[in-house]
């Protein structure tokens, strides 16, 4: 077996975190083929808006958030992967308003194949990430793979009259985004060994910080509409807010924050597969400026892993909520604004 220090995790995969999810057209065509569900009036958020997680009523003043996700290697340190996993996991119960409760690891793993101090070193850095947030650790589920895969099922409690989804989205909100895009990017490159030390450890830290501070703010502001940015990329969730909330949205391009060195790295061909199927799905919802080339149209397509929420703000709020978030040092920014329409667009500027 190889030992921790041999092996570069990022090696044993294709495609790495979010960028390795099933395309959003491919997706939809599956999707598309089942039967309709059995309504139940508990469910309040379901499959009908592609929301970051589902809702079920438990009671008038109590409803469940439920979520799963799990992918592979992102980083190359197991620790760090981990700590990735569970942000990334926890990040859906965020963007529905939710309180994280408890946890579930879901664990893939070549265990005769790879020392056995990786695997702890995965599941060390999710469970310190999961005590960060506060969420409780109840068990979960192992198999053997020869692909390593690592995540969480996480489930959250929220007032059902407190719900925030990617649907009510209203003309006049301004939007917030409050982690940088370019991660997929970045982790491309670090799987393609482009990246030092520094450079690893910033898109690092972006990925690990929690949204929960994001999300405790955004409790005190009139936010109609929320998701989390990740594997779709900032376009790809603009859109299902814009069709699920019935409005169009207006982004202007140089207010996104993209972290450092991700333009330079697009130039260069360095981009996840998952960002160019992105912007395949999106570009018919989309206008872009003339002027815009194609990085920059695939840099705002970027597959993020663990990425920011995008919020959908009162104007009369967004000022204050945006500086109550940089005060608490997150890399926030106003992004553009909702309008009435085109429905289910997006204009880029």
């Amino acid at each position: 077996m190889k030992e921790m220090n041999a092996i570069k995790l990022t090696s044993l995969t294709t495609k790495g975190g979010c960028g390795c999810k099933i395309g959003p057209s491919d997706l939809e065509e599956v999707l598309r083929l089942l039967p309709p569900s059995k309504k139940d009036p508990n469910l309040l958020v379901g499959l009908d808006t592609s929301d970051d997680a589902g809702v079920y009523k438990i009671s008038d003043d109590l409803a469940l958030v439920q979520t799963v996700d799990f992918f592979t290697p992102i980083v190359n340190d197991p620790y760090s992967f981990g700590q990735v996993a569970a942000a990334n996991a926890i990040s859906d119960i965020y963007a529905m308003g939710g309180k994280p409760l408890t946890a579930l690891n879901i664990v893939a793993f070549p265990i005769s194949k790879l020392d056995k101090s990786i695997l702890s070193e995965i599941l060390r850095g999710a469970q310190e990430k999961l005590e960060e947030a506060g969420v409780t650790l109840v068990g979960g589920h192992s198999i053997d793979d020869q692909e390593p895969k690592f995540g969480l099922a996480v489930t959250g409690l929220i007032h059902p009259d407190q719900v925030k989804t990617n649907a009510g989205a209203v003309p006049g909100d301004k939007l917030i985004l409050t982690k940088p895009i370019g991660v997929g990017i970045l982790t491309t490159a670090i799987k393609r060994d482009l990246l030092n030390d520094e450079q690893i450890s910033r898109v690092t830290k972006v990925m690990t910080t929690l949204n929960k501070t994001a999300a405790e703010l955004m409790k005190k502001y009139e936010v109609h509409a929320c998701t989390d940015v990740t594997g779709f990329g900032l376009l790809g969730h603009a859109t299902e807010m814009a069709k699920g909330s019935r409005v169009g949205l207006k982004i202007r391009k140089n207010q996104v924050p993209i972290l450092k060195g991700a333009r330079e790295l697009a130039e260069q061909g360095v981009l996840p597969g998952g960002s160019k199927n992105n912007y395949a799905h999106v570009q018919n919802m989309v206008t872009f400026p003339d002027t815009m080339d194609q990085v920059d149209r695939h840099i705002l397509c970027d597959a993020v892993t663990s990425g920011g929420l995008l919020m959908s703000v009162a104007a009369n709020d967004a000022e204050q909520l945006l500086t109550d978030l940089k005060n608490a040092g997150l890399e926030a920014n106003t992004i553009g604004e909702v309008s009435v329409e085109p429905v289910g667009h997006v204009i880029v500027e």
